[in-house]
């Protein structure tokens, strides 16, 4: 397993496009520190409920280390388009209940054992606390979206939530299914992650009061990131290693989903490649992940996803490469750059 994170490295040093040296990991939080403390200042104010086992269940997920780049993309994005007001955290935590709902959900119908490093809020509480928590996380963003008082952005977020929830049906019509074709599951992957980043990127445009080009150019910007962000998650699921990962390696194989590097193994590979692959995904059994990984790599399977991945994060810099010149704007360019090189 080592050695095959180890040739994961090796492969995104090819495909990275670097950021100039003025802008690195270190400047993004030196940058945000300061707002991502107005929006966790948000977060928790706004968790707080009479009913313990909601505090309890909530902060265990949000509070629990995550990388917070839905609402960093609210901040940035607004500081770009030079809004100066407060509402940027208030709809960066709005989203990131959002994206926290998505999460308790999504363990519960993944079954997943392992989030972050840490077990799951549904195996600590029971699938029916977390099922019951996320729809408590929603509800609360609905309440706090209004306080913006904005109905542009309160219907962005409506038609989003709404996007997000038709990409979980639409990933769970996937699972076992060996025959998911690349346009199938770039469409779980719009709906489920890269329709949020897309909201988030918008609601800086909309907050700045920008143009409508400005705002389509944000609205690109996000969608493009999303894609390339889980097109290297789905990467890592067969490179990185558990603990860097903070989930499983191989979760995504068990739990029978037909993801990029999967897909595109099967396409160009032969025929017993193919055959151990489906069968893996149609039982869930992954006694062979380690073969399965091999094949990945041989195949280019990895090599490809990575390159999609390098398109996305490229499309992205390229969406706002007309904004006015400001270090939010090289944030941006670094972002885009990060989500490509990342580990983790």
């Amino acid at each position: 397993m080592r050695a095959l994170s180890l040739r994961y490295s090796k492969l995104m040093s090819d495909v990275a496009i670097t950021t100039p040296d003025l802008f690195s990991l270190d400047d993004l939080k030196k940058l945000t520190d300061a707002d991502m403390l107005r929006v966790n200042q948000v977060i928790s104010d706004h968790l707080a409920s009479e009913v313990v086992l909601i505090n309890q269940l909530s902060q265990h997920i949000i509070l629990s280390g995550g990388k917070r780049l839905r609402p960093m993309l609210v901040i940035l994005a607004a500081r770009a388009c030079r809004y100066q007001g407060e509402d940027d955290a208030l709809l960066a935590a709005v989203v990131e209940f959002i994206h926290t709902a998505t999460l308790l959900h999504d363990d519960v119908v993944d079954d997943s054992g392992m989030r972050r490093g840490k077990q799951t809020a549904s195996t600590i509480w029971g699938n029916e606390a977390a099922v019951l928590v996320g729809d408590y996380l929603y509800s609360r963003a609905f309440q706090m979206m209004v306080q913006a008082q904005s109905m542009p952005i309160m219907d962005l977020l409506a038609n989003t939530t709404n996007i997000i929830s038709q990409g979980e049906v639409l990933q769970l019509l996937n699972v076992r299914d060996a025959d998911t074709s690349e346009a199938r599951y770039q469409e779980v992957i719009y709906s489920k992650t890269a329709c949020l980043f897309e909201a988030a990127a918008r609601i800086g445009a909309l907050l700045g009061q920008v143009s409508t080009e400005q705002e389509q150019a944000l609205q690109a910007y996000g969608k493009h990131l999303g894609i390339a962000f889980q097109l290297v998650d789905d990467a890592l699921d067969y490179s990185a290693q558990s603990e860097e990962l903070g989930k499983n390696v191989g979760d995504d194989l068990a739990e029978g989903k037909p993801t990029l590097p999967l897909i595109h193994a099967m396409k160009v590979g032969d025929a017993a490649q193919r055959q151990l692959i489906r069968d893996t995904i149609e039982s869930g059994k992954i006694e062979r992940l380690d073969e399965i990984k091999e094949i990945i790599e041989t195949t280019g399977a990895l090599q490809y996803t990575l390159d999609q991945a390098q398109s996305g994060s490229t499309a992205a810099k390229n969406a706002i490469a007309g904004f006015e010149d400001s270090v939010y704007r090289q944030a941006l360019m670094f972002l885009a750059d990060y989500a490509v090189e990342r580990r983790y």
